[in-house]
């Protein structure tokens, strides 16, 4: 396979007639670019999924984070103490993984900007599943993370996602 090419491998199982989500094979992959600030970027960006937003550690945000932090879910207002408190408050702390266990389908970067791709289980009115996408894009300023966009709505039970509950068992 080319080098130029991500591995996506069946993320779950689906009903008949529909497409099962495809993550990648390699995540180690994604991370890879013949420019080193993009590089960079892309493991500032995964090294802090991991450590605060899977793993849960709050004290480790700022190693991380900007002080002039833009959070842009509505959920969430700006700033990296608003951000230490969010993760406290939604999930615990654990062990830190070596790679994202989030189903993660892409790491796309240019320029400031780093966008990762997953897919999401969600259920329908009926409790039926569904697979749908989600992205975080963070921009990066000096070595570190000041802003964060993602399609999140204004809602109660977003105060308290914890994203390892989006797993997807095999």
């Amino acid at each position: 396979m080319s080098s130029n090419r991500t591995a996506l491998v069946p993320a779950a199982e689906v009903p008949a007639g529909q497409t099962p989500p495809m993550v990648a094979a390699d995540q180690m992959a994604l991370l890879r670019s013949d420019d080193p600030i993009i590089a960079a970027n892309k493991r500032l960006c995964y090294d802090m999924y991991r450590t605060v937003l899977q793993a849960g550690r709050a004290d480790k945000v700022r190693d991380y984070i900007g002080p002039q932090y833009i959070q842009h879910n509505p959920n969430v207002v700006s700033g990296v103490e608003a951000l230490e408190e969010f993760i406290r408050n939604s999930r615990p702390e654990r062990p830190i993984a070596p790679t994202i266990e989030l189903p993660l389908i892409s790491i796309i970067a240019e320029r400031d900007m780093v966008q990762f791709t997953f897919v999401r289980k969600e259920a329908d009115e009926t409790g039926a599943v569904y697979y749908t996408s989600w992205f975080d894009l963070f921009r990066i300023e000096n070595g570190k993370i000041v802003e964060h966009w993602d399609p999140a709505l204004k809602s109660p039970g977003m105060l308290k996602l914890d994203p390892n509950e989006k797993r997807l068992s095999k």
